[in-house]
């Protein structure tokens, strides 16, 4: 079998890959790789045992990568996240111990289930691929991908994300449950790796990544991410609209997504299709009318605005 990371088509092999472990998924694993080539983060909103784990640990197999899980709770502190400085007894010296966020995958599960001084100590790793301890700011490893997950029905003794955390998560999606074909799959154990599966080589990411922040967008369209973004400043429904940082986040979202999808140029389904995933968690509704009044707000605003030709 050729190795996906020296094959023609290193994406093909690397999103078969996923989709041989996590079945009937499509939508979520494109919008998971998606994030792996524009360097995002992915937020995963649902309620236990649908997935969200393997679907962390499969991405860190199909990159070659290591894979760490940490259960967020209420005793959590950044020092079990990040590591931190220790006297080792035997040489009387402090060494730093890495923490699992020294990892290129990172499921950050039950995120809202730590205290805020917690959950900020993602924010430095997540902008800038680098953590602060002790005076020393050291690199995190490249890929780096955090994966959260909150469950959107349980709420007692948990802590909302920040607005500043929100708005570093590339993409809000859900697991959701599997098909019945699939959840048959998954039961009789057809879900599975196989002996000659191989990772995605770091140089063909590095080529697919590059790929990416060469794929077009016409003046035509920066317009309408622009008219986009503008809109949800002044829609009536929203306290707050969306940042600089998130019409950023929108492109390149839609540069690695045109990737996914086999073209050189984004187009305007591109943007539609990505603006509910990308903005609706960076967005302050005036009141709750539903479990998703952001959703609601930017689906209504698209369907306002005439796109591109």
């Amino acid at each position: 079998m050729t190795e996906p990371g020296s094959g023609p088509d290193s994406l093909g092999a690397l999103r078969s890959l996923i989709q041989r472990r996590v079945v009937g998924k499509p939508e979520v694993i494109e919008l998971a790789l998606m994030c792996v080539l524009a360097g995002g983060h992915l937020l995963l909103e649902d309620v236990p045992g649908v997935g969200k784990t393997t679907l962390g640990l499969t991405i860190a197999r199909a990159l070659g990568g290591r894979f760490k899980r940490v259960q967020f709770t209420s005793d959590l502190l950044p020092s079990d996240i990040l590591g931190a400085t220790i006297l080792d007894p035997r040489t009387g010296a402090f060494t730093f111990r890495h923490g699992p966020i020294f990892a290129n995958v990172v499921l950050a599960d039950e995120i809202n289930r730590t205290t805020p001084r917690t959950q900020s100590a993602l924010l430095e790793a997540m902008n800038e691929g680098q953590v602060s301890v002790d005076g020393e700011t050291m690199r995190l490893p490249d890929p780096f991908l955090v994966i959260a997950t909150q469950n959107p029905h349980e709420y007692q003794g948990t802590w909302p994300l920040p607005d500043s955390q929100l708005d570093r998560f590339l993409v809000r999606t859900s697991m959701g449950y599997p098909s019945r074909e699939s959840e048959r799959a998954i039961l009789r154990g057809e879900a599975k790796f196989f002996d000659e599966d191989r990772p995605i080589s770091a140089a063909a990411l590095a080529a697919l990544r590059a790929e990416v922040a060469q794929v077009r967008v016409h003046t035509e369209l920066e317009d309408y991410v622009l008219d986009l973004v503008a809109a949800t400043r002044a829609s009536p429904a929203l306290a707050r609209g969306v940042s600089i940082r998130g019409a950023e986040a929108l492109l390149r979202a839609a540069r690695a997504f045109a990737r996914l999808r086999g073209r050189e140029w984004v187009v305007p389904e591109d943007v539609r299709e990505l603006a509910v995933p990308v903005l609706a968690h960076r967005v302050l509704p005036r009141a709750e009318t539903g479990d998703d009044a952001g959703a609601a707000a930017i689906r209504g605003i698209l369907a306002g605005l005439t796109p591109p030709v």
